[in-house]
């Protein structure tokens, strides 16, 4: 029996080069393996037939016979489409068909039964049928037909014949070419005990149903399958590196953490904080390696968690480092820290990709020899050069802007790995943490500090441009600062920069008496600098901006943040960028711009972000209406797994359960060495090949 993991997918019957080349640009799917795991998004009962006559424009898909009178292909350029005449003796419809008109042309034969399918519509008083299925009638039986997978195919896969029947098609010779049972992927004791059909079973159900039953058992099956291994791959690693990772014991709470404590909190520490800080000198003092997530709104005061934390380990006479991802973000920190630690003697220092000669080399000999005790900085943490004298701990902020290899390279920078603690403000759901960072344990600050006031956000239509202006007028004149940020997105990039810079020049127009500044990504970092210094020195009263303020300088003065565009903005991210304005004692705002047509999606996006500053609820709220794979701050292209089946939302019950019943096997056998467990070393042994596992570094 030949492994369908690795049969090239161009051996199938029915597909050859050409096709194989589209389905693995299209769609990922390079063998055999890969065809099973596409499944259908729906199914439609294809055992009922219609008459002719009997169809209307308001129906949803139906099925009727009929043959061929006649064809012709009518108008030009985008008008152009192929028409075809059927009758059934009751009447007659029009077949139409606007794209892959030379290939449907070739298939089709006068007086001759047909089996069609589709959505009829009303066209000139007719009914038509635009893109229909069709099979020659010879041989068919609509009993057998039952329910129908419908699967997704892209313009270039119908234009090159690969519509939803064909793949159908296609799997039905798949199932033909196999002749013996698939290879099971969970034990039997499992199985029986949860009630799952075989492998096999589920396969063929999920693509041929007979009925509604058994898509439900194979659908359980499937999404059973493929989070149990999510939960299973997780859990087992986070039990190996809580038995076998040794981490460094930092036993005494000493002085530079006392006297900070007593004498240098810029505000008392909320009960949120204290609860962290606490949480973290628990692991610290375990013996065994901390990897701890800390999750926090914006302003919510993780850097003061960071820095308290990194004081514990200085007193302990270990180094701490602060990894950022912007220059500016790591300028930042340094400047927040170096004047909260004015009178201790803890030499902090900065290092980025612009500190050179003199001054870089004498950072790295301080490393070295152990007298830098906290250095903050980017990716130039990372190179083999900087080399500490004793690295305990490592603070990574945002985290989802640094890639697996780069965090790796954090571990080699000591013998024994540091510990790890990784922020970020970007709430993350409880099941997508589940899945995402399910061995790491989570601190949440859930607090703001005292003498913050929730930022005040409102809507505005286009139509109340003027409105808008003299708000923001009012603000300026009071002496507050102001950020315009428009969106970005790659796919458009060159019109975006265009609307930028358009409306920098209208923001000036608009506002002569006042000094505006733009900042983009395509600016160079030297002037990107430059303008966020002046912004910051209120110098310039406005910046004009993409999402590259989205994480960058504090700016309390700043009390508005206006987003145009905010339909074009996830939820996450427009959270975040409200999180730059309300960082003074003054009451701020954040305007969401949108043109005056909105979706029904869009309505319930703009609508919660006006209703809650809540970063959990908006992180929810998020993850039902994108998605996991959109996400900002989960993985920039999506999740660090693919989901053929299981949906992270719809299924977080079962996600929950599986995780229960992964961890019961882990804790029964940690290291799955007893012979029914064998099954899960082989499939974890699969995953891990086909994709690296983020939760190993964070």
């Amino acid at each position: 029996m030949f492994d369908i993991t690795q049969r090239d997918i161009k051996y199938l019957v029915g597909v050859g080069p050409a096709r194989a080349d589209i389905l693995a640009r299209d769609l990922n799917i390079k063998t055999f393996h890969d065809l099973l795991y596409y499944f259908p998004y729906k199914y439609i009962d294809r055992s009922k037939l219609y008459t002719i006559n009997e169809l209307s424009g308001e129906m949803a898909y139906v099925q009727f016979k009929g043959e061929i009178l006649g064809y012709e292909v009518l108008g030009e350029g985008r008008n152009r489409r192929l028409v075809a005449h059927v009758s059934d003796h009751t009447g007659i419809v029009d077949l139409v068909w606007f794209q892959g008109i030379k290939y449907v042309q070739k298939g089709l034969k006068l007086h001759t039964p047909y089996l069609i399918f589709g959505k009829p519509s009303i066209f000139n008083g007719r009914v038509n049928v635009s893109h229909p299925d069709m099979d020659k009638l010879e041989g068919l039986t609509l009993s057998n037909l039952g329910l129908q997978a419908f699967y997704n195919t892209s313009e270039k896969m119908k234009r090159s014949g690969l519509n939803s029947t064909v793949m159908g098609k296609l799997v039905r010779n798949l199932f033909d070419q196999l002749k013996e049972p698939l290879g099971e992927t969970l034990p039997d004791f499992l199985r029986g005990k949860y009630n799952l059909i075989s492998l096999t079973d589920a396969l063929r159900m999920i693509h041929f149903p007979k009925n509604n039953e058994e898509i439900r058992q194979a659908q359980y099956r499937l999404k059973f399958e493929e989070l149990f291994y999510i939960q299973l791959n997780i859990i087992r690693y986070a039990s190996d590196r809580h038995r076998k990772t040794q981490g460094f014991v930092f036993p005494h709470v000493g002085e530079l953490f006392n006297t900070f404590y007593k004498d240098y909190l810029p505000f008392p520490l909320t009960g949120a904080q204290k609860r962290v800080i606490k949480e973290i000198r628990a692991d610290m003092g375990s013996g065994k390696q901390m990897n701890r997530l800390l999750q926090g709104d914006v302003g919510s005061g993780k850097t003061l968690v960071a820095l308290m934390t990194a004081l514990l380990a200085v007193d302990n006479g270990y180094q701490a480092c602060i990894m950022a991802p912007t220059e500016i973000l790591a300028e930042q920190h340094l400047n927040t820290i170096k004047s909260q630690l004015r009178g201790l003697d803890v030499r902090v220092e900065l290092l980025t990709g612009s500190v050179r000669n003199k001054k870089r080399t004498e950072i790295i000999e301080g490393l070295k020899s152990g007298d830098v005790k906290i250095l903050i900085g980017t990716h130039a943490v990372l190179e083999d050069t900087v080399q500490f004298q004793n690295l305990g701990f490592v603070i990574i902020d945002e985290q989802h802007r640094f890639g697996v290899a780069q965090r790796a390279r954090l571990w080699v920078k000591n013998v024994t790995p540091p510990h790890v603690l990784v922020m970020t403000a970007t709430p993350i759901p409880r099941t997508l943490a589940m899945t995402l960072y399910g061995d790491l344990d989570v601190s949440v600050i859930d607090e703001l500090p005292p003498g913050r006031k929730p930022v005040q956000t409102l809507h505005f239509y286009e139509s109340r441009r003027k409105s808008l202006y003299d708000g923001i007028r009012q603000q300026i004149n009071q002496g507050r600062q102001v950020y315009v940020v428009y969106p970005l997105i790659k796919e458009n990039e060159k019109l975006d920069l265009q609307a930028l810079e358009k409306g920098f020049e209208q923001i000036r127009a608009q506002f002569p008496e006042f000094q505006v500044c733009m900042v983009h990504g395509k600016m160079k970092s030297a002037d990107k600098d430059a303008e966020m210094k002046a912004f910051l020195a209120k110098e310039s009263q406005i910046m004009v901006a993409t999402t590259v303020i989205e994480v960058g300088v504090n700016v309390p003065n700043a009390s508005v943040m206006v987003i145009q565009n905010a339909e074009r903005f996830g939820l996450s991210q427009l959270h975040q960028l409200r999180g730059r304005v309300g960082r003074g004692a003054d009451q701020s705002y954040c305007i969401l711009v949108t043109g005056n047509k909105l979706s029904e999606v869009t309505k319930k996006r703009i609508q919660i972000m006006t209703e809650t500053n809540d970063g959990f609820e908006i992180a929810e709220a998020d993850l039902k209406l994108r998605g996991p794979g959109d996400l900002e701050g989960t993985q920039q292209s999506g999740m660090a797994f693919d989901l053929h089946i299981a949906n992270i939302v719809k299924d977080s019950q079962l996600l929950e359960y599986v995780r229960g019943i992964a961890q019961q096997i882990i804790d029964e056998d940690p290291d799955l060495v007893n012979p029914e467990n064998a099954v899960f070393n082989r499939q974890l042994a699969k995953m891990r090949k086909e994709q690296a596992i983020w939760s190993e570094i964070s």
